[in-house]
């Protein structure tokens, strides 16, 4: 089993999405996995369509998060649960995740990291699990000042 050591990053757009429309307490949260290919670029890529060389095949499918909204004086923490892809039929590869609104039109990009720190690719062998923990604070947390 693999576990994702690396750090999270969060997309500029998504800022600005979230504060104008983004409901993070119902809207529907996924992650994918990337192969090495993709090169993040926090600055410009806004929308699901900016995210290129996804995994597919050997049981690869997209993660579909709980989430966890709270709100304490003029602190939010969003907060998803670890997810966890299963190898099947062959060995999955992936470099970054991606987390992405599902809810609305064009689906927003939210936050992206790498797997591994070093970086270097993450192979899940057939019948073996990636888990993508997230930090126990939550994924992040805005304050109003």
């Amino acid at each position: 089993m693999a576990t994702y050591t690396g750090t999270t990053n969060i997309f500029n757009s998504w800022v600005e999405y979230m504060a104008e429309a983004a409901n993070t307490a119902s809207d529907t949260f996924k992650m994918l996995l990337t192969t090495s290919s993709w090169t993040p670029n926090q600055a410009n890529h806004s929308v699901l369509t900016d995210v290129t060389n996804e995994l597919s095949g050997n049981g690869y499918a997209r993660y579909t998060h709980t989430v966890t909204s709270n709100r304490s004086a003029a602190v939010l923490t969003f907060d998803l649960d670890n997810a966890v892809f299963t190898a099947s039929g062959g060995s999955l590869v992936a470099r970054y995740w991606c987390i992405f609104d599902d809810t609305v039109a064009n689906d927003p990009l939210v936050a992206y990291g790498l797997i591994d720190n070093t970086p270097a690719d993450v192979t899940t062998t057939d019948g073996n699990t990636l888990t993508v923990t997230i930090n126990a604070s939550g994924l992040f947390t805005v304050t109003r000042s």
